[in-house]
């Protein structure tokens, strides 16, 4: 029990520790009731999109001042500045999920596993737990990099907060970054774990990099999209981790009921995420002829979908513990652990506001608040 309380706490401080002071600007949101422009209008005005529209993110609120003095500190070659970029760069919010999915699903590896903890090769299983989260690190730098440098002129209206987009990275210091990630990543996968978890991670390599990459790019179709990100975010890295784990103990990987279950679940949620995320970008995706679930459908429907979606999630969580076997899940947790988190999700929508670009970004911040928690959840159920 110590180490469980132990692990949340680890959980707690580590979104604490990557979450971002958000600044209290008032700014105009004039260009967002503008008619949409074509894709060259759009670049030769990105200066004024920078300088007017008031762009959020789950990493924070970002005026257009910020993002001038960010370049400016970043060209005139401040340190500092340089790495905050670097770590804006890496999109701090998938950052967490990732290190989050790290320590949940060891330490539900090592509880599932008799003996596991008391009989470990701590010198043995640490460092090759810090090598495989850093192999973890780089795959989401390689993703989420590749995607600024390919949709810079979408971010130029979407998210002009981004290193890329606003001029704090050079695309040529940006291809750098992802080549090493594209490049280390895979070669600590290959030298330190099995070869299953190498194929693994390169498939997770190639669909995160076919998403923003042309001709295939699979953003384009919603579908695609979605798919993808569940594969890589929901079924990949749990599994991995989880097999990854069992590996470094000696013990043989079985699908035990709660592994299944955080891989189906988290599967579903990562879909959710897929198609919210481009709830707060809908007005570029529509200028660059983007076509996502959000721009077919409109963003109060997509909203209650999403919501629907994610509430029976949670219900088919909480009818797993109640029907499940005795012993088989922590009943509290599973029951009253998805119940407490059911009932913040319909708080959060009756707060949700379709016409407001400032309440349309809070809820998808809301939707990876409830993504971090259930790896809490993860350690107790």
């Amino acid at each position: 029990m110590r180490i469980l309380l132990f692990v949340v706490c680890v959980i707690i401080t580590t979104v604490h520790a990557f979450a971002p002071a958000t600044t209290n600007h008032h700014l105009t949101q004039a260009t967002l009731s503008t008619p949409l422009l074509n894709a060259p209008d759009l670049l030769m005005k990105s200066n004024l999109l920078t300088k007017t529209a008031l762009c959020m993110s789950v990493e924070g609120d970002f005026d257009p001042d910020a993002i001038a003095k960010a370049r400016s500190d970043a060209q005139a070659g401040s340190i500092k500045a340089r790495l905050r970029a670097l770590y804006k760069f890496t999109r701090p919010h998938t950052i967490r999920g990732t290190i989050l999915a790290s320590i949940a699903g060891t330490t539900r590896a090592l509880i599932d596993t008799p003996g596991a903890i008391q009989n470990a090769n701590w010198g043995f299983m640490l460092p090759r737990a810090l090598i495989g989260m850093l192999a973890l690190l780089l795959g989401n730098a390689f993703i989420v990099g590749i995607n600024q440098i390919f949709d810079k002129d979408i971010d130029l209206l979407n998210k002009p907060f981004l290193p890329v987009a606003s001029g704090e990275m050079t695309k040529r210091f940006a291809w750098i970054v992802v080549a090493l990630s594209g490049l280390v990543g895979p070669l600590l996968v290959y030298q330190n774990f099995p070869s299953l978890l190498f194929k693994l991670y390169a498939m997770g390599i190639v669909l995160g990099g076919i998403y923003s990459v042309p001709p295939i790019r699979t953003k384009r179709n919603p579908i695609l999209a979605g798919l993808t990100i569940a594969t890589v975010r929901g079924f990949l890295l749990n599994f991995g981790i989880y097999y990854a784990v069992k590996d470094a103990v000696g013990a043989s990987f079985s699908w035990s009921p709660k592994v299944a279950f955080i891989a189906r679940f988290m599967t579903i949620f990562a879909t959710v995420i897929a198609v919210t995320k481009d709830l707060p970008d809908i007005e570029g995706d529509k200028a660059f002829e983007i076509e996502t679930f959000a721009t077919k459908v409109g963003v109060p429907r997509i909203a209650k979908g999403a919501t629907f979606c994610l509430l029976a999630n949670y219900l088919q969580a909480v009818a797993n513990g109640a029907l499940a076997r005795s012993g088989t899940f922590n009943s509290l947790a599973m029951i009253g652990g998805h119940g407490t988190l059911a009932c913040m999700l319909i708080w959060r929508y009756r707060q949700f506001d379709p016409e407001s670009t400032g309440s349309i970004k809070r809820y998808y911040k809301h939707i990876w608040d409830l993504f971090y928690l259930e790896y809490a959840l993860y350690t107790l159920i």
